[in-house]
């Protein structure tokens, strides 16, 4: 009695129209600034050679993995408000569950990567240089990407191995992984544990190794006694922090908290918070604050 499902229909959020068109003015808004926030810090890096350093090389991909994650999801939300692309293929869904987990992870990666580089830059001063030379950068730059491929690849591949018998209603705005999984007719668990060991692989790990080190650093700045010293690390720091805080925490809450039967609006507002606030906020809280951003941004 099992029928193959072709293409799933994404329920997205309220059915109200005029909600609707609200929904598709501010989101578009948001989507635009993260585009242009985005490409503006990737070009300043790549253009002021004052900029080419590691951490601005970090923040080069970080620029690009935003860019990716948002516009992999969004453009089909925004057609989805405005009534015209509720359905999506079966193919094209999986591309979506593939995208999104290799972005995803990517970026866990690299900001546990960034958070190294800052540790190097802080507590060993005179050897930053040799430690954070252009070849480490890119080894750590493509084994961010490699871990994302290779285990977004993983979990995507036997998320949609599942037979799939209806209904075939996301209660989503996205083909997200938890959402289809629900959809299989037949059992989940192997999936589920496998999501929850990449969570402490990709969330719990790197959240571990990212205190450590700002430990260290926390150790070096009580015995830096320049006011200006401490100015300048805390602005660097704490927008890393910021970013960290509200990337992980929310990936923690909602890929390793408590489930419930009434988890899917929570779930839409998790994800739409990675799909688009958090691309947008990036450049504003992680750059385009800084100092030397904002001076090349005048030149």
């Amino acid at each position: 009695n099992e029928t193959t499902v072709t293409e799933f229909i994404l329920l997205g959020f309220s059915s109200n129209p005029a909600l609707r068109l609200c929904l598709f003015g501010l989101f578009s808004v948001l989507y635009s600034t993260t585009l242009m926030g985005n490409a503006l810090v990737f070009v300043l890096i790549c253009l002021d050679y004052r900029l080419h350093s590691p951490m601005y090389f970090f923040l080069c991909h970080l620029s690009i993995v935003d860019i990716c994650y948002a516009s992999n999801n969004v453009p089909h939300m925004l057609r989805n408000l405005l009534g015209q692309g509720r359905t999506i293929s079966f193919a094209g869904c999986g591309t979506q569950i593939h995208l999104y987990l290799i972005f995803a992870l990517t970026e866990c990666v690299l900001l546990a990567v960034m958070s190294y580089d800052r540790y190097v830059a802080i507590c060993h001063p005179l050897r930053y240089a040799l430690i954070m030379n252009w070849r480490v950068c890119l080894h750590l730059a493509a084994v961010s990407w490699a871990f994302g491929f290779v285990f977004g690849t993983l979990q995507a591949s036997l998320a949609l191995r599942l037979p799939f018998c209806g209904p075939c209603e996301v209660d989503h705005f996205f083909c997200e992984i938890l959402a289809v999984l629900k959809l299989a007719c037949t059992d989940t668990t192997p999936n589920k544990v496998l999501i929850f060991a990449v969570c402490v692989c990709f969330l719990l790990f790197p959240v571990a190794l990212i205190l450590v080190s700002y430990l260290h650093i926390l150790a070096t700045i009580l015995r830096v006694r320049s006011a200006p010293g401490w100015h300048k690390t805390f602005s660097i720091c704490g927008s890393h922090l910021t970013v960290v805080g509200l990337f992980y925490g929310n990936a923690i809450f909602m890929y390793m908290g408590p489930r419930s039967n009434n988890s899917s609006g929570r779930e839409k507002v998790l994800s739409l918070f990675y799909s688009l606030v958090s691309p947008s906020l990036n450049p504003l809280i992680y750059s385009l604050r800084n100092k030397q951003v904002k001076e090349a941004l005048l030149k």
